[in-house]
């Protein structure tokens, strides 16, 4: 069997450790002849490979492991590159989310300003590992790209680097499975679903098992219980943290408003701004909670390596942001066919959605990249919702490229969680301030 050269860009990210035990339990079906990570930080990134080393030598010792600063060596021959990167680190996730809400604006990683925000900080960056990838990797090379704003990043990669052999996924749609499974009491790979939407903006409408419509079922427990199930971590560790928990309750709420589809739940950003603000701490965000959980924990680890030799590897999970990403690397190296949701442009596959539109939607995985399943034509509320969205994500886009502030402000403006045009200037001006030495220049 073929062995691969696999490079993890964005390597100093707290996730590789769990994506690299997820590519090991997976050896006989994935084998690897060369692991590489690849970070602009590498004193982050060599700490984070301390634990990346620990995880090798209990799954596959003598794999070869690069750890590196430097692109050609990162890319050089390499058939598969794993893009995670955040620009800014946890240290603008937390201004993305505060500045905000300090207007009483949805403060969120990827939804709202703080999404526009990150995606302006993420596009040109993205775009120049495209450039080094296609510099240096093989020509057969697939980029499977988690970096988020998924949306902003996809549709101005759709622009900027048209031909690129990149696969945009996002792991919310298959974690919100993995609840329905759990509701259901069967595995995950067991589901077969159906869904529309913009990345982080979307619905489910078809949940099967074994052959088997089930949607009701789910439908009926959601407008109950949201997406919950009696003990979360033992679904999944990595959404089981408290502001998740409150999250798949919130469905719940836009499940008894609009019973006829399963909400994404990042949804609640949208149709429930009020009540998600009125019940966020305005001092303590997600951005907060991440840095004291999962960001101190590994790095708790990495000096207690320093100090004993030892770490406890248990600790660190295989969660559905590690399954997923090698699942649909694997499809695309071995062409299984495997069904997706991926993010891909539009052409048809909702029938009254703009073709250019950059779409969330279930694929069957080649070597080839995604066979669309066309979804058909959507009801007017759910295309309406999503016109305005995109509509957003392409300003943010024109905004980047063309160094427009107005595009900005038309951005900010156009956002379902923002009231007006004069709130939208305020965050805007506050964003332009605290991103300075990130984003474009603004005119």
């Amino acid at each position: 069997m073929k062995k691969f050269i696999l490079t993890i860009a964005g390597g100093g990210s707290t996730y590789t450790p769990g994506i690299v035990k997820s590519l090991l339990i997976n050896k006989e079906q994935f084998p690897l002849q060369e692991l590489r990570m690849y970070d602009i930080d590498g004193e982050r990134q060599d700490k984070v490979a301390i634990i990346a080393k620990e995880v090798i030598k209990e799954f596959q010792p003598g794999l070869k492991l690069v750890v590196t600063t430097d692109p050609k060596e990162a890319f050089e021959d390499s058939d598969f590159i794993f893009a995670q990167m955040r620009v800014g680190k946890y240290k603008m996730r937390e201004l993305d989310e505060k500045i905000p809400l300090k207007y009483g604006v949805v403060g969120q990683e990827t939804c709202g300003p703080g999404g526009l925000a990150y995606g302006l900080r993420t596009i040109f960056p993205m775009a120049e590992l495209i450039d080094l990838v296609e510099k240096y990797a093989k020509k057969t090379y697939w980029i499977v790209n988690y970096s988020n704003p998924a949306a902003v990043v996809a549709e101005a990669m759709k622009r900027l680097r048209p031909n690129a052999r990149i696969m945009n996924i996002c792991d919310m749609p298959v974690g919100t499975i993995r609840n329905m499974a759990a509701i259901l009491d069967v595995d995950r790979s067991k589901l077969v679903v159906d869904y529309f939407g913009l990345n982080h903006f979307g619905w489910f409408t078809k949940v099967m098992v074994e052959g088997v419509d089930r949607t009701d079922e789910v439908r009926k427990h959601a407008i109950k219980h949201g997406l919950l199930v009696e003990n979360m971590s033992k679904v999944d560790v990595q959404h089981s943290d408290k502001s998740w928990i409150k999250n798949f309750k919130n469905i719940q709420y836009m499940m008894e408003l609009f019973p006829e589809y399963i909400p994404n739940p990042y949804m609640q950003y949208y149709l429930l701004g009020d009540h998600v603000v009125e019940h966020m701490d305005k001092n303590h965000t997600r951005a907060n909670e991440v840095i004291e959980g999962r960001e101190k924990k590994l790095f708790d680890a990495v000096e207690e390596y320093k100090n004993t030799g030892k770490v406890d590897l248990s600790s660190f999970y295989v969660g559905v942001h590690g399954q997923f990403i090698v699942e649909v690397a694997m499809s695309l190296a071995f062409n299984l066919r495997k069904r997706f949701l991926v993010i891909v442009e539009n052409n048809g596959a909702v029938e009254n959605l703009s073709n250019d539109a950059m779409v969330e939607v279930p694929a069957y995985i080649t070597n080839e990249g995604p066979e669309v399943v066309r979804m058909g034509q959507i009801p007017t509320f759910y295309k309406g919702l999503i016109e305005q969205q995109f509509a957003t994500e392409k300003l943010i886009v024109d905004a980047a490229l063309e160094g427009s502030y107005e595009k900005a402000v038309m951005a900010l403006t156009m956002s379902k969680t923002v009231k007006s045009a004069l709130q939208a200037k305020k965050i805007l001006d506050d964003l332009i301030e605290a991103n300075k030495g990130y984003w474009p220049e603004l005119k």
